[in-house]
């Protein structure tokens, strides 16, 4: 069985232990347990035998720019074509859009295993998913018509456009400018940091981009705007400036372009750009933790299979065995699995939180299933990311020298992990949203839901695993005294800001024990 069936399976078990998904399943009954698993064995086989192929060429060949484009590693374009045509980019997207219509949760199952194919092919498959959400909600019908169907079937894409050489993460400082003249908007500016920003993988690609309509400070005078890298099939007013020369994702063109007087289409209403953007950018943190969650599931499998056929120690008179015989090999091991699997059971509940969110028939339990769901976001993002660079570079631990050599594609998985911290909101950034807005802001309605839930499950365990549940008891009992003490410091924010990032870990560290009990 390959690692891909392996994962597949694994997210089955996990699924069938997480309530939410009990519920969904409920609400919807053509989710039966024999079509998600086809889904699932599906998808793992799309992976392995289509995107799997071009991860380790894509990371030595490369980007390129010839003649003013982007052109991608060999291979991407006629990938892209197979996953739109297969349906994978759109799973969740509404069947009225061409979409497949599925719950989020199982495109959350899917996009794992395809991120574990190779994480930076799908950096272009995630943002023009997550567009196709964002024009859904929040354009005209016309437009979404046009796009998003186009989108779905990898026919067109989309890039999320908000960075600037002196604004990323402090997005109140954008300078790019929108004007209308004429009756039509017209954009102006440098973006950076644009991922899949050109290409040669579509034949037309959608700039969901911020720039300032007013002259507001901060994030009040953004607008959200689509810019087409085309109009009519002829250049709108973009070029690109350069490609970023990366430590990673290789495969993954970096962009920096430059918008002069780029006809444009206002989303939504005029001065409310970023909230309406983050319909787009929660997604987007949900995928990264897909990605953590695929580089972790391939970096375990490496080293299991590694130690299992890796001999060496033993008695000197005897032949050397397989190192995992060794306990110390064995411990390395288990803590890998046991971060991998945990972050996967955290992966499906806040997409089960997430889809029921929008489903659930009581809207009492819905309100509880979005409170759940922006107070797991933060943690599940940063720590889905984390996971995969830690569990990477534990693998090479175990394979020792070998793991530092490109004989196997760990250094590759640690090199690609290392962004994933880093954006869609730095880790600094995620636990500031954690404390400021989770827990002050929203007076901590979600970590109620969540004491709640996690104490429910966790009182249920059978009594031979009384010795895990009392563990994982003492863990959110920790957190929960902690959280006392952080709200309180609501007054003195100085102080509370610096122990933001202590609180955050706890964080993860009570949600890693509630759910360690379904692994």
């Amino acid at each position: 069985m390959s690692g891909f069936s392996r994962q597949a399976d694994r997210t089955l078990g996990l699924l069938k232990a997480t309530p939410g998904w009990l519920r969904l399943q409920a609400l919807r009954p053509d989710c039966d347990d024999a079509t998600v698993a086809a889904i699932l064995r599906e998808a793992g086989r799309f992976a392995e035998t289509v995107l799997h192929l071009l991860d380790r060429p894509a990371d030595r060949q490369g980007c390129r720019v010839e003649a003013g484009r982007v052109r991608t590693p060999d291979g991407f374009a006629a990938a892209y074509a197979k996953l739109g045509a297969a349906g994978w980019i759109g799973t969740d997207v509404a069947e009225t859009l061409g979409g497949l219509g599925l719950p989020l949760v199982l495109h959350t199952a899917c996009a794992s295993m395809f991120e574990r194919g190779c994480v930076s092919f799908m950096m272009a498959a995630g943002a023009s998913r997550a567009a196709c959400h964002l024009l859904a909600g929040a354009a005209d019908s016309a437009v979404a018509a046009e796009w998003v169907p186009r989108l779905v079937a990898g026919e067109w894409a989309a890039t999320i456009c908000i960075s600037e050489p002196d604004a990323g993460s402090d997005v109140g400082r954008l300078r790019t400018r929108a004007e209308c003249i004429d009756g039509v908007w017209r954009i102006s500016g440098q973006k950076c940091w644009i991922s899949f920003g050109d290409h040669d993988m579509a034949a037309r690609i959608g700039h969901c981009l911020l720039a300032r309509t007013e002259d507001k400070p901060g994030t009040g005078g953004l607008s959200l705007f689509l810019v087409p890298n085309l109009i009519d099939g002829q250049p709108n007013g973009i070029t690109l400036d350069r490609i970023e020369e990366k430590m990673g994702l290789h495969g993954s063109p970096t962009c920096a372009l430059t918008f002069q007087c780029a006809q444009a289409t206002l989303i939504g209403e005029p001065g409310r750009g970023l909230a309406q953007l983050f319909a787009m950018i929660e997604l987007m943190r949900l995928s990264t933790a897909c990605q953590g969650l695929g580089v972790a599931s391939s970096a375990v499998d490496i080293a299991k299979s590694y130690a299992a056929e890796r001999r060496q120690g033993g008695p000197a008179d005897r032949p050397p065995v397989p190192i995992a015989a060794h306990p110390d090999v064995r411990r390395q091991l288990d803590g890998m699995r046991r971060q991998t699997e945990i972050l996967r059971a955290a992966v499906l509940e806040l997409a089960c939180a997430m889809d029921l969110a929008r489903i659930e028939p009581d809207l009492d339990l819905r309100r509880e299933h979005a409170d759940l769901a922006g107070w797991m976001l933060p943690l599940i993002k940063n720590f889905g990311a984390q996971t995969g660079f830690d569990v990477a570079n534990a693998a090479i631990q175990v394979l020792g020298g070998a793991g530092y050599t490109r004989d196997y594609p760990l250094e590759q998985h640690l090199r690609d992990s290392r962004i994933m911290t880093i954006y869609e909101g730095t880790t600094g950034m995620q636990a500031l949203d954690f404390l400021t807005r989770r827990l002050w802001r929203d007076e901590g309605r979600g970590l109620r839901v969540f004491l709640r839930r996690s104490h429910a499950e966790l009182d249920a365990v059978q009594t031979d695993r009384a010795g895990l549940s009392a563990s994982a008891r003492d863990e959110v009992a920790s957190f929960r005294a902690l959280s006392d003490v952080m709200m309180e410091l609501r007054t003195d924010s100085e102080s509370g800001l610096g122990r933001a990032d202590e609180y955050f870990t706890q964080g993860w560290r009570a949600v890693s024990a509630w759910l360690s009990i379904r692994v």
